[in-house]
C-alpha cells in the first residue's frame, strides 16, 4: 500500500492510498479519481514531506522550550483578544485607520512583506505576530 496527498483543480488537499504507484496512475488515466469535498475530476499529487523516522538518539524538544512556547502562544491569545480578524483586508483597513478615514479598531489579519513594509514606511504602527494563527474560516 502507498499513501499519496492528492490535490483537486479547487486546492483541496486530501489523502488517499493505493496498491500500488501504478495504480494511482492507472486510476487517475481512467477518470475514477474525485475529490472528496467537491468533487472535481481534476487530481494530481500535492507536495508530501517525506516519512523519514526521528534518529534514535534524538531527544525531543526540552520540557521547558514546550512551556516557553505554551506561555508565548497564552500571551499573545490575550494580546488578541478584543481584536478582529480582517484577513487580507489587514494592511487596507490599517493604512484608513492611520489615516483618519475609519475609526480606531484593533485589528489582525494577513499582510504581504511587501505591505507591511509599506505601512512601516507610511508611519503605520504594525507589528508580526510571534505565532501564526489559524483564521476564523479555516478552524475547526
Amino acid at each position: 500500500m502507498i499513501v499519496y496527498d492528492l490535490r483537486c483543480g479547487g486546492g483541496h488537499v486530501f489523502e488517499a492510498w493505493f496498491a500500488s504507484s501504478v495504480a494511482y496512475d492507472d486510476q487517475r488515466d481512467a477518470g475514477q479519481l474525485a475529490c472528496p469535498l467537491c468533487g472535481d475530476e481534476s487530481i494530481g499529487k500535492a507536495a508530501m514531506a517525506p516519512a523519514i523516522p526521528a534518529k534514535s538518539n534524538r531527544a525531543p524538544p526540552p520540557a521547558t522550550v514546550k512551556a516557553a512556547l505554551k506561555a508565548l502562544a497564552c500571551e499573545q491569545a490575550k494580546a488578541l483578544e478584543g481584536s478582529e480578524w480582517v484577513g487580507g483586508r489587514f494592511a487596507d483597513r490599517a493604512r484608513a485607520m492611520h489615516q483618519g478615514d475609519e475609526p480606531n479598531a484593533r485589528i489582525h489579519g494577513q499582510a504581504s512583506l511587501a505591505e507591511a513594509k509599506a505601512l512601516i514606511d507610511e508611519g503605520v504602527p504594525v507589528a508580526p505576530l510571534p505565532l501564526p494563527i489559524i483564521p476564523p474560516e479555516q478552524a475547526n
